[in-house]
């Protein structure tokens, strides 16, 4: 078999739906990523351009479904350029279904054996990346001859470990919000006299909340990270907005803006609790949280209660009025930003490497993001790297537990991390101050259009370096303590690595917690 022959048909699965992401801009950039690995076997004497397939596309209901009923759509360099560096999952298609029941899976099994395809490349968040690895295992041990290959694209920003940086569609959609909320300030600082309660888009964490901060400077954010761990009620968070806004009109403003993610009432578990009971939920199980509408719930808490201190004499401001904005899917359509477009296109090519080595149970990884692009360092990790098992009791007060399905779990926002601490060093000047910056819209050349997530420029997540930097440090050991050194130098060896792996034990017990690697 040719090399060409070897990655001939590639299957490009879509995954979407509110439970992975949705659509997220610069998805279309993996396949086209993946197009510039097609073009790459010219090279090796492949002969004619023979491209290969969607699954999963073709009109009708797509994404995971498409896959089982084996649609198609070839892929041709017309279709390629048409869609290069657009918003969306209409070329992909998308379904918010799994590929997780012995139905799924078997139909996944028949429809990649019947196409005969060497690959299946799945896009998506932490569920679909999930799936992606018990679908790799699946196929193993059915011999079957399809690779299965994931990518990390989510809107949320939650796929997020040693070996992922960031998401693609994370980057896009907190500029065009920071524009969107920019726009906001500057209409609050003009008409002073109104506070705007915008809720994001980003599911259970705060990712994206927390990222628009620090992008367009609000007054005030609330993430369910902090809720969560101050165990604050709803009556908590609005009497901090409450004592907030009476802060500022001490100071004769009475104007402001406040984020809110959506994510924020399953920090609230009383709350929560009934509005799942009360809500269809989604093919993960949680509820729908965009149709939730919190902001709406907190800006009548917040009237209230002004209302109430200013009747009473407390409040000397002027009269509380709230206006209210969901920014989720105006930002989700929109073109990619540079960042994502280049992002994808490299994961894209990755994936087309990690086929052609016969590897499975994959994601393409790219680090050092936050350098410019020729210093990008593109890799490949094995997803159960990634997974771990959580232990749960089936009821509270429970000693018995059992042990749940390995899985990726998402990343909620470090309360002790670089970007949050950068939050917390602004937070009181972001209130009081009015420091709204607007980052403008989307550049693709020119000052701008380089610029990156303030999150992932600010954290320090060479993973994968200071592995390499550890070896060098271990080889650098073996090559001083050998056969015929000194009885002092194995001496202290012996004393310094005893205590390293004392303290790298007790670090790694209590790191796990109530999870385990899978």
């Amino acid at each position: 078999m040719s090399f060409a022959e070897l990655v001939f048909v590639q299957g490009l699965l879509g995954r979407g739906g509110p439970g992975y992401g949705g659509c997220g801009p610069g998805d279309g950039g993996v396949l086209i990523g993946g197009e510039g690995g097609f073009w790459v076997r010219r090279w090796f004497g492949s002969g004619d351009f023979r491209g290969g397939v969607i699954i999963g596309s073709g009109g009708g209901r797509c994404g995971s479904e498409g896959l089982f009923a084996q649609k198609t759509l070839e892929i041709t360099d017309g279709i390629l350029q048409t869609y290069k560096n657009q918003g969306g999952y209409d070329l992909l298609g998308r379904t918010k279904d799994q590929i997780r029941t012995t139905e799924q899976v078997n139909a996944a099994l028949k429809a990649c054996t019947d196409l005969k395809l060497d690959g299946l490349v799945i896009i998506g968040g932490v569920t679909s990346n999930t799936d992606a690895a018990h679908l790799a295992e699946f196929f193993a041990e059915a011999k079957c001859s399809t690779k299965v290959v994931g990518v990390p694209v989510t809107t949320n920003g939650d796929l997020k470990n040693q070996f992922v940086e960031a998401n693609v569609g994370f980057d896009t959609i907190c500029k065009v919000n920071s524009q969107l909320i920019s726009n906001a300030c500057t209409d609050a600082l003009s008409a002073e006299k109104y506070y705007y309660f915008i809720r994001l888009m980003g599911r259970k964490h705060s990712h994206v909340a927390l990222e628009c901060t620090l992008q367009s400077h609000p007054n005030m954010v609330i993430l369910g990270e902090e809720v969560a761990a101050s165990k604050l009620t709803i009556f908590d968070i609005s009497k901090q907005i409450c004592d907030a806004v009476q802060a500022r009109a001490g100071q004769d403003k009475n104007h402001g803006v406040i984020l809110i993610p959506e994510g924020i009432i399953e920090s609230i578990p009383e709350v929560y609790a009934l509005l799942k009971l009360l809500l269809h939920p989604e093919s993960d199980d949680s509820a729908q949280l965009s149709q939730i509408e919190t902001e709406k719930l907190l800006a009548y808490l917040v009237e209230t209660e002004m209302n109430k201190r200013l009747k009473g004499g407390t409040y000397k401001g002027k009269k509380f009025n709230a206006i209210c904005h969901f920014f989720g899917y105006q930002a989700r359509g929109s073109l990619p930003s540079k960042f994502d477009c280049d992002y994808a296109y490299v994961l894209g090519h990755i994936c087309y490497h990690i086929l052609a080595a016969g590897l499975n149970g994959y994601m393409a990884t790219v680090t050092n993001l936050k350098s410019p692009v020729n210093k990008w360092k593109c890799g490949a990790a094995p997803i159960t790297a990634m997974m771990t098992v959580k232990n749960w009791s089936q009821n509270a007060g429970s000693t018995s537990t059992s042990i749940g399905r390995p899985a990726i779990h998402p990343a909620m926002v470090d309360l002790k991390g670089k970007a949050y601490e950068l939050l917390r060093q602004n937070a009181e000047k972001f209130l009081m101050e009015d420091l709204y910056r607007n980052p403008g819209p989307l550049q693709y050349d020119g000052p701008g259009a380089d610029a990156k997530a303030v999150s992932l420029c600010v954290e320090d997540q060479d993973y994968m370096g200071r592995i390499k930097k550890l070896q060098e440090y271990l080889d650098q050991v073996r090559t001083i303590v050998k056969p015929g050194c000194s009885q002092d130098v194995l001496k202290a060896a012996l004393s310094v690595m005893a205590s390293v792996t004392d303290v790298l034990t007790t670090i790694s017990s209590s790191s796990n917690g109530g999870q385990q690697t899978a």
